[in-house]
Order: structure tokens, then sequence, then C-alpha cells
């Protein structure tokens, strides 16, 4: 009996293990695979495509709701099917069972996003699908509902007709829009269980992020959990206060353990409120990531769907600027730290050289992180990793690059990476493996407090030797069209280590023409004249970068009167040529004062809509940049051929060998 004891307590601590929500000391990193309505850049088949490149960077990948919603168009969150239509907005049932299949494959796991706390009907309030999967029948009723559900008007209407609801109030907050499911319903949680269970049994997803957690009670997802044990789960709780986030995270609990994590909307806000009203101090508050007992469960972000500004009255609450010094705060945080889809795509090289610091110093969601320094103007922070200790950098002020302690690693504007040189020996090459079009350079860096320590490096993916040739400290190494595999060592005592490996891909730039459309119509009266409701409507462009300067070279800059009809509306325009890989044109717009420029727009590369607010960033007016689709985008090169082939959502391609539809040589073309 003694013995029969002992194994049944081994078995439960193992379930409770399993049930804990995050691992411990993880140091993945996890991307958003989506963005609002990003039907074409969260394509199944366009994410399979990329599995590669986002395993070197990425361990989980956060996918949008994946069966049919109700209405045609949809991100999900108007869930209707549970069990039986995965043809959804984002691709067939096949597709996304091949995408989650070549993820697990390539190392990556899918994060399903769960709608459970509201349902979708079809016609009127409580005609939810029935449903059979597996050779049982799942079917939902009005007695399902919580009873308050919609501040009492689905009690109404179900009086009307002559209906029951649930006994039980929402255990959680009400939200007028869907019927608000009772947890309390055995039905309820029967098939919650089943559907969780056929999502990660079926199509093999990781873990769950679990929508609008504030809807139900967080025991619930301790129940759900338990009987499910996905690898992962993440709630959204919608909220600054880091006392109502902690106590849900306890409230999930199964055996005093939490089952989930929580997203670290605490810390969302301080970088908000930091880079937004440039008061970098506003990272020396509170958040999951930085409570000891927390950290494990804080999934740390700087935007989502949710937050992003989505253009006309969808401000939402979104980074208005810096944005690669908030990602670079998260990423070197403790938590596992969540990117957006958008933030990727547009940052990519910067973003990448983050995760792989922090992979390098082995930076996991338990590490320790000690505030260095601090003021409005900057904050600093040290992160001791499994490999060693990192310090960053946010904020325009501070520098530590000439202490005899912290060595550059890498930066941008208003952020930076040091590494303590006397405490980690390391190498690092600053252009991370992809693919780049025209001759590109790699500055290698060598960190080590020994004086006789040496760089080696190879381009031709051998191992590097002690008769390599060598690199001195902060040397360019070319990377030429073609295949090159670069890889760098550090010589110590006729010793080769430490070696890092880049592989790239790099083509011949094929320049290109962009349009730039810009707007000041939802500007206040400052900016009337270049209003498109003015008698002769002008703007200034004030430009610089790259090959590009204001034509009249002072001061307001050109004054431009053409117009075009786009996006239901008039816009100034400008082209201009892009003419090589590190092209680009920057911005200031104004109407023939300094009262009235808006904010810097820097590095723009493509065809772009850029509307004018009457918001200010101190007494500069900010602006919405909001890049084109891929027909503005891609424009005829100067050269006869192109060798791209570009995707409907803008991705570029060698030739494609997954079907569809293509832009090539500016022509829509159909691969079989």
């Amino acid at each position: 009996m003694k013995r029969l004891l002992t194994l049944f307590s081994g078995l439960c601590l193992g379930l409770s293990v399993m049930a804990q929500g995050w691992k411990a000391n993880y140091d993945g990193v996890m991307l958003q695979g989506f963005y609002w309505d990003s039907f074409q850049d969260t394509k199944w088949t366009n994410l399979t495509q990329q599995a590669k490149e986002l395993s070197e960077y990425f361990s989980l990948v956060w996918l949008p709701q994946s069966a049919k919603a109700r209405a045609d168009k949809s991100m999900g969150y108007d869930d209707y099917y549970w069990f039986t239509n995965y043809n959804s907005s984002f691709g067939t049932e096949t597709e996304l069972l091949n995408l989650i299949q070549t993820f697990k494959a390539n190392g990556i796991g899918a994060i399903a996003d769960v709608v459970i706390n509201h349902r979708a009907t079809n016609v009127n309030w409580f005609d939810f699908p029935t449903e059979v999967y597996n050779g049982t029948t799942y079917a939902m009723s009005s007695t399902d509902v919580a009873r308050n559900d919609d501040k009492g008007k689905a009690l109404t209407a179900a009086t009307a007709q002559g209906v029951q609801l649930a006994a039980n109030n929402d255990s959680g907050e009400d939200w007028d829009g869907m019927r608000d499911l009772d947890h309390n319903s055995l039905n309820v949680q029967t098939t919650v269980k089943a559907y969780l269970k056929m999502l990660k049994e079926k199509f093999g997803y990781a873990g769950f992020r679990y929508d609008m957690v504030k809807g139900y009670a967080g025991k619930f997802t301790a129940m759900y959990n338990t009987d499910v044990q996905p690898e992962f789960s993440v709630g959204e709780y919608f909220d600054g206060d880091i006392n109502k986030v902690r106590a849900w995270i306890d409230a999930t609990k199964t055996n005093g353990v939490p089952t989930s994590a929580a997203f670290d909307f605490p810390i969302r806000y301080k970088v908000r409120d930091a880079v937004n009203n440039g008061n970098w101090n506003a990272l020396d508050q509170e958040g999951l990531a930085k409570e000891t007992d927390y950290k494990r469960y804080a999934v740390t972000f700087v935007e989502n769907h949710d937050t992003e500004d989505r253009g006309g009255n969808s401000k939402h609450d979104p980074i208005r600027k810096d944005t690669l010094a908030a990602n670079a705060y998260i990423l070197a945080m403790p938590g596992t730290p969540s990117i957006f889809l958008k933030h990727w795509m547009a940052c990519k090289a910067d973003i990448k050289n983050m995760i792989l610091a922090r992979k390098m110093m082995g930076i996991t969601n338990t590490s320790a992180a000690t505030k260095y320094g601090s003021g409005a103007d900057y904050y600093a922070f040290t992160t001791t990793g499994n490999n060693g200790k990192m310090l960053t950098v946010v904020g325009p002020a501070k520098t530590y690059n000439s202490t005899a302690r912290w060595v550059k690693l890498m930066g941008g504007k208003n952020w930076a990476y040091y590494v303590d040189k006397n405490e980690k020996e390391l190498v690092w090459a600053s252009l991370p493996s992809g693919t780049y079009e025209g001759e590109q350079k790699a500055v290698l860096t060598l960190i080590s407090n020994n004086a006789n320590a040496k760089m080696v490096y190879t381009t031709d993916g051998a191992e590097p030797t002690t008769n390599s040739p060598q690199a001195a400290n902060g040397q360019s190494v070319a990377i030429p069209v073609g295949e090159t595999v670069l890889k760098v060592g550090m010589v110590v005592d006729g010793v080769v280590k430490n070696v890092v490996t880049r592989h790239y891909q790099v083509s011949n730039f094929q320049p290109y023409t962009i349009k730039v459309y810009v707007n000041a119509d939802e500007a206040d009266a400052t900016w009337s004249t270049a209003q498109m409701t003015a008698t002769n409507p002008t703007i200034n462009f004030w430009v610089w970068g790259g090959s590009h300067k204001t034509v009249k070279g002072e001061w307001p800059g050109d004054a431009v009167t053409t117009t075009e009809e786009a996006e239901g509306k008039k816009w100034f325009v400008q082209t201009y040529d892009i003419l090589n890989s590190n092209d680009g044109v920057n911005f200031v717009f104004n109407v023939g004062d300094k009262k009235s420029q808006t904010v810097d727009i820097e590095n723009v590369k493509e065809t772009s809509f850029i509307k004018i607010s009457s918001d200010k960033d101190g007494t500069k007016y900010r602006v919405n940049v909001v890049p084109a689709g891929i027909e503005a985008v891609v424009s005829v090169p100067t050269k006869a051929t192109d060798p791209y082939y570009y995707t409907l959502s803008g991705q570029r391609l060698m030739k494609p060998t997954q079907r569809g539809i293509y832009i090539h040589n500016g022509k829509k073309i159909m691969i079989k």
C-alpha cells in the first residue's frame, strides 16, 4: 500500500509540474504572428514559408483564433465554430495543419488564441452551432449563457423567446457584444475541455493564449489547464494594475502553483509612458517581470493588435516612437518577450540582433535585472543571464561605451546593449543571418580583457583556425553578392573558441521608385493652408538622408502643390528613387515656419501614406505613417528584369515553390 501511495503521489506531482503554466528558466521568445486585419501577412501559407527563418529567433508563434468565425472576414474574436470548420480568414484547415507541423519540425511551438469568454451566435441571441467531433455531439443553449449577459439584454431576449438563461451571473466582467458563457455550467466546462484537447491533440498546438480572461474567474483557467495540460498558457488580463494581474495569476493556481502566465500589461504601460512622453524614469516602476515570484509568469510586450494604431477612429493606445528602444528594453528583461509582427517586419535586422544577444547572454524568464542608473532622459539596468551580464541603456542621454568595464555590443537610436568585458569573452558580427540586397558588411567586435586575444574569421563556412585571416576589433568584413557563411572566433593562447556563425544570401540590388503621400486634413487650424479644403493647398517637404536632399537647400524646404487621389482622398505626393540597400528618405513637414513642423519621419524606403495629426510630441506634431499595399510598393525597377517575386502582403522571395498569386516584374502571375 505504501508503494502504491508513493506512486500515486509521484503521478500527481508530475501532473502539477506539467500544469505550471510557463517553464522556469525559459529562454524562448514569442512572435505575435498577426496584427489587426493581417489577412495577407498572417496567411497560413505565408507563415509556413517563413518557418526556417523564424525558428532561428522564435521558440513560439502566437496565431490568431484559427476556426471559421461568424463574419466572412474576421480576426476570430466573433468565434462561432469550435470543432468542425477550420477554413478561416487565414486559410484552410489543411494549410493550418501543415503550418503547425512545419513549425514543430523547425522547433517552433504554435500558441492558439482561445476565445471562450464569449461565443457568437448566428441569427438570434442563442443559436449556437451544434457540432459533432469524434462521435460526440457538442451543443450549447441559452442555459449556458450568464444570467446578466449584456447588462440584462440577454435576459430580456430570453424572456421574449420563452427560454431560460443560466442560474448564475457572469463570474467576471460582462462584455456587451456576444453571449458571455457561464463557466459554472457543466456543459460549458465539458465543451471547453474537449475543444482545448482537440486544439492540442488534432492540430498540435503547444499552448494557449486565453482571450479576455477578465470575463470569467481565474479558477476556470486552472480547471482547463489542469485537465488539458498545455505546455504554455498565457492570459490576456487587460489591465495596468499589477495587483489585479498578480491576483489573476494566483487565481489560476492548482495545488498552490500557477497554471498560467499573463501578459505584462503593467510593464507595457510603463514603456508607453517612457517613450511617448520622453520620461525614461517611468521604466523604474513596477511590472511582473521585475518581481521575483512573478517574472516566470510574465509575458512582456510593447504592442499588440489591441493597442496598435489602426488608423481612422481606431487610435487605441500605440507606442508612437522609439519602437526599437521599447523592444530593446523587453528583450533584455526577465519574462518571456512577445514581439509584434509589424515590428518584426519593419525592423527585422535590429530585432534579430537583440534576440541573438539575449540568447548569447543566456537571459531567461527568471534572470535577475538590476537598475544601474536612471534619469528623465535615460534608464539603465543590468541583466544577469546564464552566460554573463549585459547592460541595457535606453533613452537619448547616457552612454557607457568609454568605460573600462562595458563594451558596446550594438545599438541604435535611444538604445544600446553592452557587455562586461571583465566577466565575458565573446565575438560578435553585427549583420544577422538573412536575405539581403546589394553587397553588405558585417562589423566584427571582440570583447575580452585579455590584451593578447585576437579575432579570426572565414567566409566559406569553414571552421576558423589560428591560421585564418585576422580581424581588428571594429573591422568590417564585406559580404558579397551570393551565398556566404561567415564564421568568427576568438584566439586565446593558441586556441580558437566562442565561434559565431552567420548565413547570408545576398542578391543584386534593383533600384526602384517610391511615392510619399501626405495629408494634413486631420491636423489643427495651424495646418489650414496644407489641408485639401484650402483654396491653393501647399505643404513643405524638408528632406535629407541617403541620396536625397531638399532642392531649396534651406528651411522650410520645398513647397509641394502636386496632389493625387489615393485611398479615397487627395494627398500631396512626391516620388523618390531608392538607389541602394542603404538608401532611405527622412522627412519633416511644415507650412513654412518652425511652429508647424512635424516630428522626424526616418528611413522611409517604400511607398507610404503619412497623416499629420493634431497631437503633439512636445512642440512637434505627430504623424501616422502607413506603408502602402504591395500594388503601390512594388514599382517597375530601373532594370528590365526583377529577379524577385512578391507575395500580396509584400514579402519578397526568390522564385517561390508554393502555389499562389505573386507580383513579378510589375504584373500579377499565378504559380501552380
